[in-house]
């Protein structure tokens, strides 16, 4: 994959710094660096970046304004703008000028490079971008919840389905995502699985007794909650994002089957004393 530009508009050295020091082991390559708006549209013309990261308090003009010049010269210009400033008024004036999302300072790693990537994935790739921005993001949400609600530490792995369908034995918990990208989330797990977690869940020992419909609904509960979680974050990265998710089901058996048509899909799989904890997170193949 080829170096994708990024130009830095900031006025302090620092703030300059600290992106082109989050950006040095990526695929994220620093073209330019500017310190105030007229150098910026200098830069930007002479050196075509990919995205823009823009700050607010520019000495000669602030960086909506900046943003604006920059897209007369492109139209298409990729902006995001990383302030200490980030209310809704601001919001709204950064969106009427063309900025794509918003980041407030202090930004953290992992924050600006899902950014870059959803921004530039014509650059990236949509399954990279799917996989670094998206899914990792659920993967960390399903290991959060994981020690937060049931106590229990996991390990997570994270793979490409290739797969067209999903095959479980046990229950297994089934989410859409709908709105901008479209897709679904699947928790699965053996019955053995589901009961120790659900009896970790309520404060129970090993040896209470747990009735099947109680455990299924402390399964689904998780289920909403990683779900519900992991949309919530990936709307906060990027603003654009407006997924939620649909009314649950709850599927329980042997052999069942999940299809995944048109979805670019990954397994996540979290290791747990319980037991292996599955999730499925697909989406369409257009982000």
């Amino acid at each position: 994959m080829e170096k994708v530009k990024v130009m830095v508009v900031d006025d302090s050295r620092i703030s300059r710094m600290m992106v082109s020091s989050m950006l040095a082991k990526t695929n994220f390559e620093i073209c330019a660096m500017a310190e105030n708006s007229a150098q910026a549209v200098a830069l930007y013309a002479k050196t075509k970046p990919d995205v823009v990261t823009m700050d607010m308090n520019l000495p000669d003009e602030d960086g909506i304004e900046c943003t604006s010049r920059i897209h007369a010269i492109d139209p298409k210009a990729k902006i995001v703008m990383i302030s200490a400033m980030k209310d809704a008024k601001l919001i709204m004036r950064g969106r009427m000028a063309g900025i794509s999302a918003f980041l407030q300072k202090p930004v953290s790693t992992n924050e600006l490079i899902d950014t870059l990537m959803i921004m530039c994935k014509d650059n990236v790739g949509t399954v990279a971008t799917y996989r670094e921005s998206y899914v990792t993001t659920f993967a960390k949400v399903l290991q959060q919840t994981l020690m937060q609600v049931f106590g229990v530490q996991s390990e997570i792995d994270i793979a490409k389905n290739d797969q067209t369908v999903v095959q479980v034995d046990g229950v297994a918990f089934v989410v859409g995502i709908v709105g901008e990208p479209r897709g679904r989330v699947a928790l699965y797990m053996n019955s053995d699985t589901m009961y120790g977690l659900s009896k970790a869940m309520l404060g129970m020992s090993p040896d209470d007794e747990l009735s099947s419909e109680e455990a299924e609904a402390a399964i689904e509960e998780a289920g909403n909650i990683i779900s519900g979680r992991g949309v919530s974050k990936v709307n906060d990265i990027f603003k654009d994002r407006e997924m939620r998710v649909t009314p649950p089901g709850t599927i329980i058996g042997s052999d069942i089957v999940l299809s995944n048509p048109d979805l670019i899909a990954f397994n996540i799989k979290a290791k747990t004393q319980y037991g292996d904890v599955f999730m499925n997170v697909g989406f369409a193949r257009g982000v």
